[in-house]
């Protein structure tokens, strides 16, 4: 049976990672209910996503916004209570569209993306919640708004958003100990009085959990090795 049609695995990788992040909440001292999990859906076809909601997931994690824009507005007349978070570093050009079917952007981290956004949102009617994607190691290759930059920049996307900027996401470099990318971040939310912080992922959430996570994105945990291309 291939990983498509594989409900059954996917439910039980569900139930293994709720498992996980309660009982790192709980070490944490905190509720479980009030960390959300992010199910990284990117490349993997639609009969997972429909495994993963069956299985009581509602809230999905996708890179790519055309990917998204194809596998998930279909099934949101069945789910009513399914959300799509735009995780990936997002392009101007595919602005509108994440405006269109997004409930979260994740990765606002330039002025260029603020004003496809504005004029997005302009267009559409609707303005998704937005998350500061901070490049907490400033590494070049990588998106989100550097370190010594994030101050300004989340106090002007808050300036013209409004209560829309809800937090803050960032990545850790690879090959670091997370931990303290992962509490530079949760300052950093705090200075600004911004109540999610989305970090962690399948490696390294139970770390981001004790170091104030709201979102977790996990994907190869849930859903098994990402195919090399979309299904």
């Amino acid at each position: 049976m291939s990983r498509a049609t594989a409900g059954h695995d996917i439910a039980q990788a569900l139930a293994t990672v709720r498992a996980r992040i309660a009982a790192a909440a709980r070490r944490a001292g905190r509720d479980p209910a009030d960390i959300t999990l992010v199910a990284v859906s990117k490349f993997h076809p639609r009969e997972s996503v429909v495994a993963a909601l069956r299985a009581g997931q509602m809230t999905f994690g996708e890179n790519r916004v055309q990917e998204a824009a194809a596998k998930f507005p279909p099934l949101r007349a069945q789910w009513p209570d399914l959300r799509l978070n735009i995780i990936g570093g997002l392009q101007t050009n595919k602005a509108l569209e994440a405006v269109r079917i997004a409930d979260m952007i994740e990765s606002l981290d330039r002025p260029s993306l603020c004003d496809a956004i504005a004029r997005a949102a302009e267009r559409t009617g609707r303005l998704p919640k937005l998350l500061v994607q901070v490049n907490t190691g400033d590494e070049t290759q990588k998106s989100g708004v550097a370190m010594e930059g994030a101050d300004t920049f989340i106090t002007t996307a808050k300036a013209r958003f409004g209560d829309a900027v809800v937090g803050l996401m960032c990545i850790p470099p690879h090959d670091q100990d997370p931990m303290p990318h992962f509490r530079a971040l949760a300052d950093l939310a705090a200075r600004h009085g911004l109540a999610v912080l989305s970090m962690g992922m399948s490696a390294d959430f139970e770390q981001a959990i004790a170091a104030g996570a709201t979102h977790v994105r996990v994907g190869s945990a849930i859903f098994g090795p990402r195919p090399a291309h979309p299904a």
